[in-house]
């Protein structure tokens, strides 16, 4: 059952509103060291920190009203929970300049999901919430997730080393931003 206010519907997913009754599925989630593999070279969050922080910070973004946030990915059809894919402004940004993210679960790789997702949120940030660029990053080695982006009409902006908590095989290689603008991808649409 859907639960939620939805957002997006897309060819393959109905993109949702989390709720406070997604936490066991944002704990499993995490707890897969393959899928926090490039996040914290995969150590699973603990429930605790589901519970007390992270979950109050994605329900967060729906009191602000603005249109950005987390949206919960369910499968159409099945009703399964694929994962999350968020659109907010990062940290020390300009509101119109939010970054897109998405974490799957691993039996939702490599069947164009993510690219699904990424391009209808990328569609939602130009058409309806007035962004001039999107911007997303990813560990350098994180091939599958730049793939994603390069599919979404982002392009390579620049490679930078963060401060990461984890060591993380790769990262000495640094991460990468991607980023598409309002006018790249009115070109792309027309084209």
């Amino acid at each position: 059952m859907v639960h939620g206010r939805v957002h997006l519907m897309t060819e393959r997913l109905t993109l949702r509103e989390l709720t406070a009754d997604d936490v066991d599925l944002l704990v499993e989630l995490d707890a897969d060291p393959a899928v926090m593999h490039h996040v914290t070279g995969g150590v699973p969050t603990p429930r605790a920190e589901v519970v007390d922080e992270i979950l109050p910070a994605f329900l967060a973004y729906y009191a602000r009203g603005d249109g950005y946030g987390f949206w919960a990915a369910v499968e159409r059809g099945s009703e399964e929970f694929l994962g999350w894919f968020h659109l907010r402004p990062g940290e020390g940004r300009p509101h119109d300049e939010p970054e897109l993210g998405y974490r799957l679960r691993r039996a939702a790789w490599g069947h164009g999901f993510a690219t699904e997702g990424a391009r209808a949120l990328v569609d939602t940030a130009f058409s309806d919430l007035g962004a001039a660029r999107v911007v997303a990053e990813a560990m350098a080695v994180h091939t599958a997730s730049r793939r994603v982006m390069e599919k979404c009409g982002m392009r390579l902006v620049r490679t930078f080393h963060a401060d990461w908590p984890y060591p993380i095989p790769g990262d000495e290689q640094g991460d990468v931003e991607y980023a598409i603008t309002r006018a790249e991808w009115e070109a792309a649409r027309r084209g």
